[in-house]
């Protein structure tokens, strides 16, 4: 990653701290200051990104020239030149329900790195933790449906769009449609068909079996172009040929309209012509809140797309990253609203509460954050995404029922332990 994907005032700050001869280590932890509205529970992604962009992390010709440009001077030029991560991470692993003011991930580094690497940070680990939260509830709403990400023409970015399949499947979804998702991070990739598709053929049914020939591997056709009722009844009409030349549809999807009722209505026709077995998918301005709505409708699975890649009732959290330790001593910021507990910091699980302490306060309960690099090396291999996977599925069917609920549940306690308190009331004091 280039060194400088940054804010300007990592640079700016880098040459005031050069200047000064500050290059201690530095710790800072990225966390989430409150839970949005809807969301009893955040779940972690985006660490392997991360991982990667400081492994990474050098500086090209360019960007040294840029800097030169720039004014910031030839000892940031230098230094640029020979940087290389070679700092520790500790972090809570990927598909970990996690909660407010709970560290997702620390860097310890000289200061003028840990510092560098703020933006990028925050960019990779906040935006699939969005996605993966938002994910999540759609999953806890389907009951075990099947949900597949059609989230691409949304996404604001063709990266984001990948990195949105990535959070979506660790959450629980089944499959995308975005083709470079799959390619990228190996997840299943499945797709039906456009209404163009049908509108090009001057016939709904020619269009049907054209396109059941061309992808006879349980291909899914799309009713609702014009009437979705009669269009069902020719898929209906049309099963015995396909099934002649081996074509068996596998589902019919549905995009529009009364879904809940039309989902019966097709349900009916399939059964009585012989293909209980063809499914029903449905689309359109999915989320959590209709798939709930849908619980009683014969739908076996749902397509989503803008609520997933833009989650519109919480398209960001309140994600910083922030100084909490420098040249060995725990620092603190005060401001008002936006106070932080000092130093590194360790967070135990326990079976009604979770504990924010000290990192090496030896406390009960499961400690959530992990060595992840140390010296800039891997401490151990990261998890390949079908772990990831099971994992979050693991952790969230073991959270209280209602934090999994459609209704906003009593926050989940994170108390903090006498030991950060004190940490706090003795940096205030030297301040």
């Amino acid at each position: 990653m280039s060194a400088l994907a940054c804010d300007l005032y990592a640079l700016t700050m880098m040459q005031a701290y050069l200047a000064e001869g500050l290059t201690g280590r530095a710790s800072c932890e990225l966390f989430v200051r409150s839970l949005p509205p809807g969301r009893d529970f955040l779940l972690a992604a985006g660490l392997e990104q991360a991982v990667e962009a400081l492994e990474g992390l050098r500086a090209t010709d360019a960007d040294l020239a840029w800097a030169r440009a720039a004014g910031l001077g030839e000892t940031v030029v230098e230094y640029l030149r020979e940087l290389r991560f070679t700092g520790d991470v500790d972090a809570v692993p990927e598909g970990t329900p996690v909660f407010a003011n709970e560290p997702l991930l620390r860097v310890t580094a000289p200061l003028p790195v840990a510092q560098l690497v703020e933006a990028q940070m925050i960019n990779l680990i906040h935006y699939q933790t969005v996605v993966a939260s938002k994910a999540v509830r759609m999953v806890l709403a389907a009951g075990g449906r099947a949900l597949v990400d059609f989230g691409m023409r949304r996404a604001h970015g063709l990266d984001a769009a990948d990195l949105a399949a990535r959070a979506a499947y660790l959450a629980g979804f089944r499959a995308t449609a975005t083709v470079t998702a799959s390619q990228r991070f190996g997840i299943p990739v499945s797709g039906t068909m456009a209404h163009s598709f049908i509108q090009a053929h001057d016939d709904e049914t020619e269009a049907f079996r054209a396109f059941a020939e061309a992808r006879p591997d349980g291909p899914v056709l799309l009713l609702d172009t014009y009437d979705t009722v009669r269009a069902a009844r020719r898929v209906v009409a049309l099963a015995p040929a396909l099934a002649a030349r081996g074509v068996v549809v596998r589902a019919v999807r549905l995009d529009s309209g009364d879904i809940a009722t039309l989902a019966h209505q097709v349900r009916a026709i399939l059964d009585e012509g012989g293909l209980a077995g063809v499914g029903i998918l449905a689309s359109g301005n999915m989320d959590e809140h209709r798939i709930r709505a849908l619980a009683d409708a014969p739908i076996d699975g749902f397509g989503i797309g803008t609520s997933l890649a833009v989650p519109p009732d919480a398209p960001t959290l309140d994600c910083v990253y922030k100084l909490q330790e420098y040249d060995g001593r725990p620092r603190r910021k005060r401001s008002e609203g936006k106070a932080t507990w000092p130093g590194r910091k360790q967070v135990f699980r326990r079976r009604d509460h979770d504990l924010l302490t000290s990192w090496d306060d030896p406390a009960e309960g499961v400690p959530l954050l992990v060595p992840v690099l140390r010296d800039g090396r891997r401490a151990a291999p990261l998890p390949p995404l079908e772990a990831i996977r099971d994992r979050a599925l693991a952790l969230v069917t073991a959270l209280p029922d209602d934090l999994k609920a459609s209704d906003p549940a009593e926050p989940w306690p994170v108390e903090v332990s006498d030991r950060l308190k004190a940490m706090a009331d003795e940096c205030d004091r030297r301040s």
